[in-house]
């Protein structure tokens, strides 16, 4: 059984285990370039949750073990992946029929960018070499000068960084380098994962990209977006309890989404990783699923769920080749899953708030003395 399949059908047999013991569950337990324990590591690396993905780079920088390097770039390349850009793994070890590069991410934007993970003490690194991998990669008309760059991956944020950045900033490569931790990559992977606002990865690939930083507008309006999304989501909460009066005072917005998407990970025997707050795709993102969630409000004596549906979820929506709407009404014991194709046919429906700034559709399920469910739509629908 492939750790895949294990994963997806005895997930308990994982949790909780050490990456190397994962590793000796794959192939022949070796991670080699092109062989088959490295195909299955990576595939399995694809399927779980960004808090796994964590540790094992925890373990990996915590403790030296045979291949945690290798297994470092793995990662590494997964977290570009969860960023939203397109990845192609590089080699474990290079050699002159290959370009050495540890991996290449491709931007929204179509701006390319050589990764170079580094996870020694000293971060003593050959640019002149990295530059090469940048050559080769135009040479091959993959990219061009002006649209590729060079990302050095360094193992800790707390590590002393002055040497190599002064051998940076001392080189002619300094204008087509940056560097960042692994640190501060997790950080952006979780800031995608909590947000929803799809310009926001737009600025995230933005900061990856060397530029001469006197003028902060793009690090600034990054923040300002972030800000904004979460603001949102609590101005919606606050929405529906105004259109529910009588119900419980104002507080911080309810989550139980993991438990939601746990469950339906067992409806759908897929993995189902988080993209952004309240999207969730499989590892091909080929089945896609946005999951809202609301606590329980008495109005007149009646239960009501309310949820906001967005226009970039419905947008995340119409680009899967299998879509659902999810909502968790009060605990992930009651879940309503929707196929997005009669979904978008309810739409015009329903109550909508478009105050110039924002829009977004109204989702207001209640339920009747017997325990069924049904949405409330405008009047005459």
């Amino acid at each position: 059984m492939t750790l895949k399949s294990l994963w997806i059908e005895q997930r308990s047999q994982l949790e909780g285990k050490h990456v190397r013991q994962i590793i000796s569950f794959a192939g022949d337990g070796k991670l080699r370039d092109d062989n088959p324990t490295s195909k299955e590591f990576r595939e399995f690396l694809s399927q779980i949750p960004s808090e796994h993905l964590i540790q094992y780079l925890d373990e990996c920088l915590s403790e030296k073990f045979e291949e945690s390097g290798f297994v470092l770039k793995d990662i590494v390349n997964q977290i570009g992946k969860r960023l939203g850009f397109k990845v192609t793994d590089g080699r474990y070890r290079g050699t002159q029929a290959h370009v050495g590069y540890d991996g290449l991410w491709v931007f929204p934007d179509n701006h390319a960018v050589i990764v170079e993970v580094k996870t020694t003490d000293t971060y003593q690194i050959n640019l002149e070499a990295i530059a090469k991998y940048r050559r080769e990669i135009i040479k091959q008309e993959f990219a061009t000068e002006e649209n590729s760059s060079v990302l050095i991956v360094l193992g800790r944020e707390d590590r002393d960084t002055t040497g190599l950045e002064a051998q940076i900033r001392g080189s002619r490569h300094a204008w087509n380098i940056r560097i960042i931790s692994v640190d501060a990559l997790v950080k952006l992977m979780k800031l995608k994962e909590d947000v929803e606002d799809p310009k926001i990865i737009q600025r995230i690939s933005a900061i990856l990209i060397p530029r001469e930083f006197t003028k902060l507008d793009e690090i600034i309006d990054l923040v300002f977006f972030t800000a904004a999304d979460v603001k949102e989501e609590i101005i919606v909460e606050q929405e529906s309890d105004t259109e529910s009066p009588g119900t419980e005072s104002k507080e911080q917005p309810v989550s139980f989404h993991d438990a939601c998407i746990k469950r339906l990970e067992i409806l759908m025997q897929q993995s189902l990783l988080k993209r952004s707050r309240t999207t969730y795709s499989n590892s091909s993102d080929q089945l896609r699923t946005t999951c809202a969630v609301s606590k329980e409000y008495d109005r007149g004596g009646q239960l009501h769920y309310w949820f906001a549906f967005h226009p970039h979820q419905k947008e995340f929506l119409e680009k899967a080749q299998e879509g659902f709407v999810t909502f968790g009404c009060g605990t992930e014991e009651t879940l309503v899953v929707i196929p997005f194709i009669e979904w978008s046919k309810w739409l015009d429906n329903l109550h909508t708030t478009d105050d110039g700034n924002r829009f977004y559709w109204h989702v207001n399920i209640a339920k009747t003395e017997d325990g069924s469910l049904f949405l409330v739509r405008k009047k005459g629908s």
